[in-house]
């Protein structure tokens, strides 16, 4: 018989989620997709399935590699897991996040009434 794991405890063995209880909250929550189904946390995966994870707005493509039971270092993980995502989610990741955050120097404190007019006229669109 070939070897079975779970699939909220690989996630969890992978470092995909913090804790076992999360990554069946997730597969639950139909995050966590197998060939474009969601799956149960209880679903058993084989060496070679491929799973599609949501997390936020990044949506990660990974091919399991070998089977694990108990969680490894961070630089053990990829020989369990192959990651698929293609670099272009990666970027528009990147390029939201640089898009969006506004970023303050630490210690600066809250910005003044005149800073956050600045603030809120460059993020307003240009109205001609």
């Amino acid at each position: 018989m070939a070897e079975e794991l779970r699939v909220d405890k690989w996630l969890w063995a992978v470092r995909i989620y913090k804790t076992r209880t999360m990554a069946g909250d997730a597969c639950r929550a139909g995050k966590v997709k197998m060939e474009g189904l969601a799956i149960k946390p209880s679903r058993i995966l084989k060496t070679g399935d491929v799973l599609m994870v949501s997390q936020g707005p990044l949506t990660r493509t990974l091919r399991v590699k070998a089977l694990i039971h108990n969680r490894v270092s961070a630089k053990l993980v990829p020989d369990s897991l192959e990651d698929l995502t293609p670099a272009e989610e990666y970027e528009r990741i990147k390029f939201m996040h640089e898009l969006n955050a506004e970023h303050r120097d630490r210690g600066t404190g809250r910005p003044t009434k005149k800073e956050r007019r600045l603030i809120d006229r460059l993020k307003e669109p240009d109205e001609l």
